[in-house]
Parts: C-alpha cells; sequence; structure tokens
C-alpha cells in the first residue's frame, strides 16, 4: 500500500530497480569492514539428555517485534504456572557480531518498511530454494560462525530443553543435534500462520504450529505427525485475563458505552499517517479512534496535537504495555497482520481490519485469518474508510466475527505448549 496514505515510505527515488537497490544495500551491510573470526577450535561437547526438564532456555531473534514477543510470553506463562521451572529468554541477535546484527535486524526493517516487493521477493525465494544450494550452504556456515557465543550460553546454562521463536537459533542447534554436537532436546514455536521452509530441520523434537493446516504442511515436508502441535500462538498473559470494559476505559478516560476502534502500527509506528487518522476521525464522528503510535515520536507529536481538535474522539498513545487494557476497550482493530498482534486479537475476540500486510508471511497471515472470516482486508485508505463504515453500521456481522475471534483463540498456547516440553 505504499503511497496510499496507509503505508510506510515508498522507498528510495533512485530509478534503479528494487533488486539492485536490495543487492547495494546487502553489499553494503555485509562487506563493509566486515572480519569473520575462525571457527572454534573444538565443537561443543554434547550434553546429557536430562531425565526430567527443570531449565529451558527460550530463544528469539529481534528481527521484527513477535518472535521477542512469543518468547516473553512463554517465560511470563512459565513464571506463572511452573514455578518448579527455571525458564530463560535470550535475544539471540544480543550474542552475535554487529554486523550481522545489521543484517538480520536492520536489513529486515528497511526492506519491511522501504522495500516490500523485495522483502517479499526474498521471502518467496528462500521458501522456494533447495536446502543443498550454494546459497543456503553459504548462509548455514555464516550463521555457524557468527552464532559461537550461543553454544557458549548452551553449554554454561546447560538446560534441559530449548524453545526457539525464530527459525534462526533452531536451524543452528538443530544442525547441531543432527551432527551429534548437542544433546538437547530442541522445540519450535511458529510465529505466524504461515510455514516457511526455513522453520523445518531434521533434528528438532517437535513443532508448535498455529493451526491444522500448518500440522498438515509439516507431514507433507516429512515430519512424523507426532511431532506436529497445535497449539497456537503464545500471547501474554495480560490478554488471557483482560479487564472488564467499564475498568478498562476508565484508565485511558474513554466511555465504555460509545463504539471504540484501535489503530495499531506495531512497536514502530509503522504504516500510520496523521492524515488518515483525521479523515477517520471526520467520517465516524460517534466513534472513539484510540491510535497506538509505538516509538514514532513524530507520530505521536502529531496525534497529541489533534486530540485539542477531536477531545472526545482521539486517544494517542505510545509506546506501552498496556495493549490488553486496550483491547478491552475495544470493538474493532485496525491492524497489520502480523503472527503476535493478530494473535492477541483473537484472544481479546477484536474483529479486525488489515492495514500494509509485508508481502510474505503477514500476506499469508491476512489471508487465513480473512479465510476464517475475522478479518478483512483495506489496501487504500479509502477501502479502510469503507469497510470501516459498513462494519460499523452492520453490527451482526461485528458480532459474528467476534465469536468466530473467539473460537479460534489460543488462550493457553503457552500453557500447552511449557506441558509438552517438560512431559518429553
Amino acid at each position: 500500500m505504499r503511497g496510499t496514505g496507509i503505508s510506510g515510505p515508498s522507498g528510495p527515488s533512485s530509478p534503479e530497480p528494487w533488486r539492485l537497490q536490495l543487492s547495494h544495500l546487502w553489499d553494503e551491510l555485509l562487506f563493509s569492514s566486515v572480519e569473520l573470526a575462525p571457527p572454534p577450535e573444538r565443537e561443543l561437547p554434547a550434553a546429557r539428555r536430562a531425565t526430567q526438564v527443570r531449565r529451558i532456555l527460550v530463544l528469539s531473534v529481534s528481527a521484527g517485534a513477535g518472535h521477542v514477543r512469543a518468547a516473553q510470553a512463554i517465560v511470563a506463562h512459565a513464571n506463572a504456572d511452573f514455578g518448579l521451572l527455571d525458564v530463560r529468554h535470550v535475544d539471540v541477535m544480543s550474542l552475535v557480531p554487529l554486523w550481522f546484527r545489521k543484517v538480520y535486524s536492520d536489513l529486515y526493517m528497511k526492506l519491511a518498511s522501504g522495500l516490500p516487493e523485495a522483502w517479499g521477493w526474498l521471502y518467496r525465494k528462500t521458501d522456494r530454494e533447495p536446502g543443498g544450494s550454494l546459497p543456503q550452504r553459504a548462509r548455514r556456515l555464516v550463521q555457524r560462525l557468527c552464532t559461537r557465543a550461543l553454544f557458549k550460553l548452551v553449554a554454561d546454562f546447560a538446560p534441559d530443553a530449548i524453545v526457539c521463536t525464530h527459525f534462526l537459533p533452531a536451524e543452528v542447534l538443530a544442525t547441531a543435534v543432527m551432527n551429534g554436537e548437542l544433546d538437547v532436546p530442541v522445540w519450535v514455536q511458529v510465529t505466524d500462520f504461515d510455514l516457511h521452509q526455513m522453520w523445518v530441520h531434521d533434528g528438532v523434537t517437535g513443532y508448535f504450529v498455529a493451526n491444522e493446516e500448518l500440522a498438515w504442511r509439516l507431514q507433507a515436508l516429512g515430519v512424523p505427525p507426532g511431532r506436529a502441535v497445535v497449539n497456537g500462538i503464545p500471547v501474554m498473559p495480560g490478554f488471557v485475563h483482560r479487564p472488564d470494559r467499564s475498568s478498562a476505559a476508565a484508565r485511558f478516560s474513554l466511555d465504555p458505552a460509545k463504539t471504540t476502534v484501535l489503530m495499531m502500527g506495531g512497536g514502530s509506528g509503522m504504516g500510520l499517517e496523521a492524515s488518515l487518522v483525521r479523515s477517520l476521525l471526520q467520517q465516524q464522528p460517534d466513534v472513539q479512534l484510540v491510535v497506538m503510535a509505538g516509538r514514532n515520536r513524530a507520530l505521536l507529536a502529531m496525534l497529541t496535537s489533534m486530540v485539542n481538535e477531536f477531545p472526545n474522539q482521539l486517544r494517542a498513545i505510545g509506546f506501552t504495555d498496556e495493549v490488553p487494557a486496550l483491547m478491552a476497550c475495544a470493538d474493532l482493530a485496525i491492524t497489520k497482520p502480523g503472527g503476535l498482534s493478530t494473535s492477541e486479537c483473537l484472544v481479546a475476540g477484536l474483529p479486525m481490519l488489515l492495514v500494509n500486510p509485508i508481502p510474505g508471511q503477514e500476506e499469508r497471515n491476512a489471508a487465513w485469518l480473512m479465510q476464517e472470516g475475522v478479518a478483512l482486508r483495506a489496501d487504500d485508505p479509502v477501502t479502510l474508510q469503507f469497510r470501516l463504515s459498513r462494519l460499523l453500521q452492520d453490527r451482526s456481522a461485528l458480532a459474528s466475527m467476534r465469536a468466530k475471534a473467539l473460537s479460534l483463540a489460543a488462550p493457553g498456547s503457552a500453557h500447552e505448549l511449557l506441558r509438552r516440553v517438560v512431559r518429553r
């Protein structure tokens, strides 16, 4: 939706094709002052498999917020419901060289916001590419060299089980298992409603997935049925135990009797524009609009300046941990189709208007949510205004979408994952 008023930057103004721009960006990040350290002199000794799981290492990667939030949710539920467990969460990006972190985190954000077509092409290409191809072998070699500190962490913490909410540590550790270098069960929690082949590796003990379709696809890729568990996507306990609408509305000076729409752009506030917010407020004068600007300070400042113009309609909120309470106030969410944010909406029973899907996993997330009848998609501001107006006029459609969302919700996702890992 670039150039529509919903999406983020439309990308560089250079006339070069986006594939050439991607190549230049990759070269700048990857080959600027890069010195690969030599491999370790010896491999990590095999760890003895524990007979009883007491210590769990949860690994995420901060390429987008969803993988980290899923890991945090697992730890939070473990602390609340599994008091005897020692569960530790580590972002693998804190263990790798700076240049590698830029490739994994910064490059992803640059492509997702500025060159989404390039990200979509890369996503599809890597999903089809044979695992034994030269690019894939080179990628695995670089990953191995850059994640040596991960193996030290595993040796020092000595977990009885490892849970990965991103495919990078899953691939590295599963390979170590297959090579006889690691004897710890490695589990994978997929954090989207789609399954990219980079999640799937020999050496993984089991997979936790969002729906039956993904379990079916794992079987099609050769994973035995017993190793795929349909548990949903983990969300924080606050979404499971939300406050009631009235008390939540009071926190934010909202009228619980009025229709409330929650507009989210993710932790970075990506894709939101003040002009679009103004149009929605003018179109829906009887609706309360809560806009979460995340860490986008410029957007938050513009929205805050608009509050005086729309004092009884607009609430502008920066990055916050009170999303569960905000969802408890809302009748509808306007959101990007990230795996975590939409899973939180499902648990809250929120119908969704999906905007700004990143080509690749978010487009596939959107397709599944629309197929299940819990969301509509708007690819430009005019379509968003039209569909919002229609939904708010058709209360029976909203009620149906809410009921379907609650039926798809997986509030016990993290608990089920932990129960399975401990039992194993």
